[in-house]
């Protein structure tokens, strides 16, 4: 289904006569528009992160869209693009400084890059409402992207990504700091996360990964005296 939307995007920006040439992520997410490589670009400059930013907004993207296949949701991939890459925007410098949740911040920020780039900006108040609702403890509407980004983001957190991603904040000051409080923290995530995904696809991805998560607990805190030498 990805493929399928590549190529018809692409064959449609060939007859519109708007070719542009054809570029992609490195997880081959086509950067078919002019707007979204300036939109990969700004992201790629600005929100570099082990936890989150621009490979964090690949994964979401791709497994929103996979989502959205397993569900039968109608996505416009212009949207769940603009919301994936920038609905984290708010967590980085010089949007951080701006107070409220990053969420927020995002939400209220994001037309200061679409616009320029040359995003269609009547679809921006779903880019809006799908970064306002991306947070695992965030209120999410009855709107396909928003249910997507949501579930996408939350999964993130769970299986051997968010492993990964919380054991790459040890050692940061104010985040995980050691693994203990790593560990500590994602025995916490696979307690509360799975009961706030939304779509049944969801769950069920969820439960897999929330196994594959306490695998890797137990075989650590096996491995490590019970967690006494972690």
């Amino acid at each position: 289904m990805f493929n399928l939307i590549r190529c018809l995007l692409f064959s449609l920006c060939f007859i519109a006569g708007t070719y542009v040439i054809a570029q992609e992520t490195p997880s081959g997410i086509p950067l078919d528009a002019q707007w979204k490589q300036t939109v990969y670009e700004f992201v790629k400059e600005n929100q570099q992160h082990s936890a989150w930013g621009l490979a964090h907004s690949e994964r979401d993207y791709v497994l929103a869209l996979d989502l959205a296949e397993r569900e039968g949701l109608e996505i416009d991939p212009d949207v769940l693009f603009a919301a994936a890459f920038l609905h984290d925007m708010g967590a980085f410098a010089p949007y951080a400084s701006r107070g409220s949740d990053h969420s927020q911040v995002a939400a209220d920020s994001m037309a200061e890059i679409l616009e320029p780039a040359g995003f269609p900006m009547e679809k921006l108040p779903l880019v809006q409402g799908a970064a306002l609702a991306h947070m695992y403890y965030s209120p999410v509407p009855d709107e396909p992207h928003a249910q997507v980004l949501h579930d996408a983001d939350t999964l993130n957190f769970l299986g051997a990504v968010g492993v990964t991603r919380i054991i790459s904040l040890t050692t940061r000051e104010g985040l995980a700091q050691d693994l203990p409080t790593a560990i500590a923290t994602l025995e916490n995530m696979g307690q509360q996360l799975p009961a706030t995904l939304v779509l049944d696809a969801s769950k069920q991805m969820g439960q897999l990964r929330l196994d594959e998560m306490n695998a890797f607990i137990n075989a650590l805190l096996a491995q490590s005296a019970g967690g006494r030498a972690l």
